[in-house]
C-alpha cells in the first residue's frame, strides 16, 4: 500500500517551523500546566509533523532556549544604545526592552516558569543559555563582557535580571513602574559594590560604569 505523503499544510521551511514551535508551544503553556504539555502536543497546535519538531528542537528545554533567544534578538534589533550615557542607564533600558518585549508573553512566561521550578534539572538546563542572554545584554548596553570582568559581570546581571523577573511576574502596573523600580534598585547596589571593589579599568572606559556583581 503506498505511503500517503503529508498534506502540504504540514510542510514548512526549517525556520517557519521553528517559529511555529515556539508560538505553539507558548500557546499551549497559556492553556496548561507546561509539565504536562508534550512534544506531541506541540506538533499538534503547530500544524507540523513530530519529525519536523525533532528537526529543530530536541526537547523541551531547547524550544524555551529557541523562545529566550527570540526576545533577544528583539533586544538587539530595538536600536542602538547611547554610548554617552551612564553604563547603569544603558543596562537600565536593555533590560527594559527585554520585558517590553516579554509582556506579550507574560502568562505563558509565568507558566513556563513555574514547570521549570517544578523540575529543578530542568531549570539547571536553561542555565547556560540565561547567562548566553546576559552576556548579549551587556553587549548591547556596550559593555564588555569578555574575560574575568566580563563573567563578574555576565553573573550580576544575572542576579538582577531574576530579582526584577520576579518583580515582573506580579507587576499589574501599566508602565510596569514595580519593575523599573526593582531593575533601578539593583544596579544601583550594583554599581555602589563596583565603586566599593573599584576593579581596574580600561583606558578609556567611563568611571561611572558599573560591574553588576
Amino acid at each position: 500500500m503506498a505511503r500517503k505523503e503529508p498534506p502540504k499544510s504540514r510542510r514548512k521551511t526549517p525556520d517557519a517551523s521553528a517559529q511555529a514551535i515556539i508560538d505553539a508551544a507558548l500557546a499551549l503553556a497559556r492553556e496548561e500546566a507546561w509539565q504536562t504539555v508534550s512534544l506531541s502536543d506541540i506538533a499538534d497546535k503547530a500544524g507540523i509533523s513530530l519529525a519536523q519538531v525533532y528537526a529543530a528542537f530536541p526537547s523541551k528545554a531547547a524550544i524555551v532556549g529557541g523562545f529566550m533567544k527570540r526576545i533577544d534578538q528583539q533586544v538587539l534589533d530595538g536600536g542602538v544604545i547611547d554610548i554617552t550615557e551612564p553604563a547603569r542607564d544603558r543596562l537600565f533600558e536593555v533590560l527594559m526592552r527585554r520585558f517590553d518585549a516579554l509582556a506579550p508573553h507574560k502568562v505563558a512566561v509565568a507558566a513556563i516558569l513555574d514547570g521549570l521550578c517544578a523540575k529543578p534539572t530542568a531549570a539547571l538546563a536553561q542555565a547556560p543559555r540565561v547567562l548566553c542572554s546576559m552576556a548579549w545584554m551587556l553587549e548591547a548596553a556596550r559593555l564588555p563582557a569578555d574575560g574575568l570582568i566580563g563573567l563578574v559581570r555576565i553573573k550580576g546581571l544575572t542576579l538582577i535580571y531574576a530579582n526584577a523577573l520576579r518583580v515582573w511576574l506580579a507587576d499589574d502596573t501599566q508602565d510596569m513602574a514595580r519593575t523599573m523600580a526593582a531593575l533601578d534598585q539593583g544596579l544601583g547596589r550594583a554599581e555602589r559594590l563596583a565603586h566599593l571593589c573599584c576593579p581596574r579599568r580600561r583606558k578609556g572606559e567611563e568611571n561611572r560604569d558599573p560591574a553588576p556583581a
